[in-house]
């Protein structure tokens, strides 16, 4: 019988009302891009088979171009408004209409339970948790359940925040580090159609980009319910030519949990900088370490018994460490030539997690927690420049670029009780480098008529030392992007897109050399591809007709060849299927008074296997509606607030869609007052109408003490939190 790894899908600090900033700068745009936006300076599979439709799965600016001058030398029209905003080089490239740069005043302004919920300032993403809040969040976008980052690409300041090779899923991306007030700004594309985005970027892509200074010192000091505490402080300073920015925060919360997460965060960021971000530098260090235990997703039928209450544990002894400290280095420079820049990092991470989510299945007498850790050192580089060309009468703007990331990694799976070893499942020393030359051209045919045509070439190698011998080896593959993109308009303050790409996903390179089963070391597997492919296409329409109002809509394909994983909870590797997402985006903002604006997003996706299986061919986990808006207030003084409301709809649990999920319809609110003096008084209100929802659901195999030996099949579920209230105290000086 084909043997396949199932994925478990999940069913679904007190943030600054302001980010503050040091200096005003202007996101440029072009005609195919937004309007100006001024902003300132389980989850695996545990080991045991399952059966097929119950087997847990989880399844990533320069000189401005005389080509591009539709107005003065100086200037660039933004298209549909006919204003002109500053310019660079980078930004002068045709995009979708599901691209969108994010102000940190617009994520800032957002009530949030959590660090990762600032990421839906992106329209149509989900991000959730289904254990304790030291580990990466669950991500949902575009009809994909994509576990802890996969096929998401996150970058800050452009280091990159997803983990190849890691032991909690491949391309795990923790942002638990990210200091909201620090953000500048956020810039979102989704879809395999760029050619400087490669590996874990075929959902999407979210670029998150901190502040060089502030124009004030920052001091919050936020408490609310269930033991929620934080202290942030930050501050920046002339020092000698440049700014010089210091950034604090420290966190404790227990959460509504009969075992207390007992969360504690310790987070910091220290930057030098000179310049602004077309010609100058920045060197930045940040350094990160937290502590938790989990209330991991439980059997729901342990709640309807009466075995635990909502907000119980089966197993008090999970929770995990994590730990992040890099170093980074960004440099630009205009000139005659054309704008060239370079970024270099080096980032050390761990991570220790103890999980248990079958209880007593595998071992009825120990039960079934394990241990995954994973320890690395990354190093990597990413240099572009871009320059004009008028060839044959037309003016064309093409970029050239090369990345390289190595990562260093120690990576290891554990039988454990209570946090004591048990014994080892498997144990490997891994070195897994890339390197990716890409290129695209952007050509101004007319003056409604733009084109970008570009290509990418990646290169993957790296080698695997496992205690199993028989598991150890090379690997290494390579894979050619096409990518192209075409913009209509402006007509009537109206532009119409065109995006095709092609992409690629990369699999845990363990997956790759391997050849027996680490649990018993005989059972022969199959290894799996280093890279596979995606593919995707999407057109859109984006309009200002109405003023103060920015509309798109966006209709999209993306298919995946096969989503072949590494399932790290078992150490062993199964193929999935070919899948393809359909689906439908629609994106408002509007800016009713200056004070004042409304935003409502809308997302469809139609997620199918596309081979023919009696399991059945939905995909589990998939979302298909998702929805958010809000409307949020305020001025530089006085009253603000904010009101927010995200629907997440119920999701098939097994193919054949006999299993769903609950939905859920959370609101957050906030209310405050900032007064003259720069102190500032904000109340945020957490699922403000108390809804009884999860966070998340799976649908598998679990057995409780005295349950038949194999198992029940059941839901698993981790509750969203209760209302809950937050109190903030700020002051500038």
């Amino acid at each position: 019988m084909r043997r396949t790894a199932w994925r478990i899908f999940p069913a679904a600090a007190s943030i600054a009302a302001f980010a503050p900033v040091a200096e005003a700068q202007t996101v440029a745009t072009a005609p195919g891009q937004l309007p100006p936006v001024t902003v300132t300076s389980p989850d695996r599979a545990p080991p045991r088979r399952a059966k097929p439709s119950q087997r847990p799965r989880h399844v990533a600016a320069g000189r401005k171009p005389a080509a591009l001058q539709p107005t003065q030398p100086t200037a660039a029209s933004d298209g549909i408004t006919g204003g002109s905003v500053t310019v660079s080089a980078s930004d002068l490239q045709p995009t979708a209409a599901s691209a969108r740069p994010i102000s940190g005043d617009e994520v800032n302004a957002r009530p949030v339970s959590r660090v990762g919920e600032v990421l839906e300032a992106v329209p149509g993403l989900i991000v959730t948790q289904h254990s304790g809040e030291g580990k990466a969040n669950q991500y949902f976008l575009r009809g994909f359940n994509l576990d802890h980052g996969t096929d998401l690409a996150i970058t800050v300041d452009g280091m990159p925040v997803n983990m190849p090779t890691h032991g909690h899923g491949q391309g795990y991306a923790d942002i638990n580090f990210l200091i909201p007030e620090l953000i500048r700004s956020m810039d979102v594309r989704k879809g395999p159609y760029y050619a400087d985005k490669g590996d874990f970027a075929s959902a999407g892509a979210v670029d998150i980009n901190y502040l060089n200074g502030l124009p004030r010192n920052i001091a919050e000091l936020t408490v609310g319910s269930f033991g929620y505490q934080r202290a942030m402080a930050a501050s920046s300073a002339k020092a000698g030519d440049g700014t010089l920015l210091a950034a604090f925060e420290a966190n404790k919360y227990n959460g509504p949990w009969d075992v207390p997460d007992d969360i504690r965060k310790l987070n910091g960021v220290l930057r030098y900088s000179q310049g602004t971000t077309t010609d100058g530098f920045s060197l930045t260090a940040m350094a990160y370490s937290n502590g938790w235990n989990s209330t991991d997703q439980v059997a729901q039928r342990a709640i309807d018994q009466g075995l635990i209450d909502r907000y119980g544990s089966l197993d008090p002894t999970d929770g995990g460490t994590s730990s992040r400290f890099s170093l980074s280095g960004n440099w630009a420079q205009s000139s005659d030539y054309g704008q060239s820049k370079l970024n270099a990092y080096v980032i050390r991470s761990s991570l220790q997690l103890y999980n248990d989510f079958t209880y007593f299945l595998d071992d009825p007498v120990n039960g079934d927690q394990f241990s995954q850790t994973d320890r690395r050192t990354v190093y990597g580089l990413d240099a572009s420049h871009a320059f004009d060309l008028r060839f044959a009468g037309v003016d064309t703007q093409t970029r050239v670029g090369v990345q390289t990331r190595y990562d260093d990694i120690n990576v290891g799976l554990f039988k454990t009780a209570q946090r004591e070893i048990l014994s080892t499942v498997r144990n490997d020393q891994v070195q897994e480098g890339s390197v990716a030359l890409w290129a695209d051209s952007t050509a101004r045919w007319t003056d409604w008529l733009r084109t970008t045509v570009g290509i990418r070439e990646d290169y993957f190698a790296g080698h695997v030392l496992s205690d199993t011998p028989q598991n150890s080896g090379n690997a290494q593959a390579a894979m050619t992007s096409p990518k192209a993109g075409i913009v209509l308009g402006p007509w009537s303050r109206t532009e119409f897109y065109g995006n095709a790409g092609f992409g690629l996903h990369s699999n845990d390179i363990r997956g790759a050399t391997i050849t027996v089963d680490p649990n018993d070391k005989m059972t022969p597997l199959d290894r799996v591809p280093l890279l596979m492919r995606s593919k995707g296409a999407e057109l859109g329409i984006r309009t200002r007709a109405i003023d103060g109002l920015t509309s798109s809509l966006a209709v999209f394909v993306l298919d995946f060849d096969s989503e072949l994983l590494f399932v790290g909870d078992a150490g062993t590797t199964e193929p999935s299927r070919p899948s393809r997402r359909v689906g439908v985006e629609w994106t408002n903002q509007y800016k009713l008074l200056p004070w004042m604006s409304f935003d409502f997003d809308l997302a469809y996706t139609r997620a199918r296997f596309m081979d023919v299986d009696p399991a059945g061919n939905f995909i589990p986990g998939a979302p298909a509606w998702v929805a958010s808006g809000g409307v949020t207030f305020g001025r530089d003084t006085g009253w603000f607030g904010s009101l927010r409301a995200r629907y997440f709809g119920p999701r098939p649990l097994i193919e054949d869609d006999s299993v769903r999920s609950l939905s859920s319809f959370i609101v957050n609110a906030r209310a405050g007052y900032k007064f003259d003096n720069g102190m500032r008084l904000q109340l945020d209100v957490l699922n403000l109408f108390n809804a009884q929802t999860n966070q998340i659901e799976y649908y598998y195999l679990s057995r409780l003490p005295g349950e038949p030996i194999d198992g029940v099949a059941d839901r698993h579920v981790h509750p969203a939190e209760p209302l809950a209230v937050r109190l903030t105290l700020a002051a500038t000086f």
